[in-house]
């Protein structure tokens, strides 16, 4: 249950403007969706945000989150009211700088009211109180929000905001974040970007995390806990923190092994898809019991099973392909997933090329003949898979042989163009499957929307393409009738589910 809670001072003034009609008091409410058919609830109409500045103070022995979010947004109609996404306790709104009326609405809504009415485009300044416990909070029956030995995490796909600072959750609406959490000495805090400053204080130490580049709500992380912390540089000069909580065990080495690599992983990613785009990079690993990873904007985040066999650095190389793929190109809609997830899939068959362990023809042509007919693996669609296959293993390796099909198609040279050309062509932006495939005929100057129906839209397994083909049937047999299977399938297959989507 929710409770309705009005700031002092704001009781009589809300209940009159919300007894005036919508139209008599000026402008109309903001919807409480931004329009994604498959989260029709997620994100909000009626504004964009540019800016969120989240000042907190996080205890980990009790959970206990108490923070003040300040939103800088431009109106996008004459708005009334006006929604967030959120589900922790508020006490107190004010719309530019005047107290505003608030409730709570469905599973994770903050409707807010503003004293006057707003007019479109106009500037507005959003400032939210709160506190609470995230790991208490849940919505629609899960939680993104991971409690470990000496604090918490806050990370998932396609929502994790929720928990821990009021957003407008969905892609579309990218912004700029400072992330200052206050926390007791001998506990670090990590989110993304770069460190501004870190400030001691009568127990308390304050970390002050600055990211200066677009990005995504569900990008944003937050990591409270005893960690191991290690700095360096890429050989292109962008600064790399990593962070691995104390208390690992014996997935320690495996992940330091891994991880450790990420400068040299990036410096080699930037080969195919262009300059690191943001200006700070890293990844961490804290003491969580969930399987997945996930590309939080500069600074992926790794569970410690990721490691349990040993290395992984092809799940490293899967997260930092997102940072141009997911990340500096974001989706427009949920359902254009396979712009993430296919093109991370393809860098990890890349990096087993550039290994030793198996070509992409080859990994390729396994995952290809290791799936029969009517296996129901080909019944999901990658270009639009529904929000119940989003994650499912056929957007990652269909949508992987998809791009190897177009390899295929138009040759490498205008391939690798491509890969190179399209985060450019939608730097910080949002784009779309029907985006790619446009610039996939610009680039190649063939018609491909044959191509493009039959290797993502399509509900059955297509015939393998003429290359593929080929080295099926000149590739040694294993057990079966199968592909030898590449070195390399062990650590790609494990990142199958890479990301966890909680519903």
């Amino acid at each position: 249950m929710h409770r309705r809670i009005i700031a002092p001072g704001a009781l009589a003034a809300a209940s009159v403007l919300l007894a005036i009609p919508a139209s008599a008091a000026g402008g109309s409410p903001g919807a409480p969706g931004i329009g994604d058919p498959y989260y029709p609830a997620y994100g909000n109409g009626g504004y964009d945000v540019s800016h969120y500045d989240l000042r907190l103070k996080y205890q980990p022995v009790t959970d206990r989150l108490e923070g003040t979010a300040t939103l800088l947004a431009k109106t996008t109609q004459d708005l009334s009211r006006f929604d967030l996404d959120f589900l922790l306790d508020v006490s107190e709104v004010r719309v530019n700088g005047v107290p505003a009326a608030f409730t709570a609405s469905g599973e994770h809504e903050l409707q807010i009211t503003p004293r006057t009415p707003l007019a479109k485009g106009a500037a507005v300044t959003v400032v939210v109180r709160y506190g609470g416990v995230p790991s208490s909070k849940q919505a629609y029956g899960f939680t993104s929000w991971h409690r470990t030995p000496d604090g918490g995490v806050g990370a998932n796909e396609p929502e994790a905001a929720w928990w821990w600072f009021p957003s407008n959750d969905h892609p579309l609406d990218k912004a700029t974040y400072d992330v200052s959490v206050q926390v007791p000495d001998g506990t670090q805090a990590i989110s993304n970007g770069t460190l501004q400053s870190t400030v001691s204080r009568a127990g308390w130490t304050r970390y002050s995390w600055r990211s200066g580049k677009p990005q995504a709500t569900y990008l944003a992380t937050l990591a409270v806990g005893k960690f191991d912390v290690t700095t360096g540089r890429t050989e292109s000069g962008v600064p790399v923190v990593n962070a691995y909580s104390k208390d690992l065990g014996a997935d320690a080495g495996a992940a330091r092994a891994s991880v450790e690599r990420t400068g040299e992983i990036a410096d080699w990613l930037a080969e195919y898809f262009g300059p690191y785009p943001f200006d700070a990079l890293g990844g961490y690993v804290p003491n969580v019991t969930t399987g997945y990873a996930l590309e939080t904007q500069t600074r992926p985040f790794y569970s410690p099973r990721q490691f349990a066999n040993g290395s992984n650095t092809s799940v490293v190389v899967h997260e930092l392909a997102h940072q141009w793929y997911g990340d500096l190109v974001s989706v427009a809609g949920w359902k254009d997933i396979w712009i993430n997830e296919g093109f991370a899939r393809y860098a990890q068959w890349l990096w087993s090329e550039h290994e030793g362990e198996g070509s992409a023809q080859e990994i390729a042509d396994y995952v290809y003949a290791s799936r029969a007919a009517d296996d129901p693996f080909w019944t999901v669609r990658p270009g639009d898979p529904g929000p119940e296959n989003q994650f499912h293993a056929a957007v990652y390796d269909r949508g992987a042989l998809a791009l190897q099909a177009l390899r295929n198609e138009i040759g490498d040279e205008a391939f690798f163009a491509l890969l190179k050309g399209w985060p450019q062509r939608h730097a910080y932006g949002n784009a779309t499957v029907a985006d790619f495939r446009r610039y996939a005929e610009e680039v190649s100057g063939r018609p491909l929307a044959a191509l493009f129906d039959t290797w993502l839209f399509q509900p059955s397994k297509p015939a393998a393409p003429a290359a593929a083909a080929a080295s099926l049937s000149s590739r040694p047999l294993g057990t079966r009738g199968a592909p030898v299977r590449p070195k390399s399938w062990q650590k790609i297959a494990a990142t199958n589910g890479v990301h966890e989507h909680r519903h």
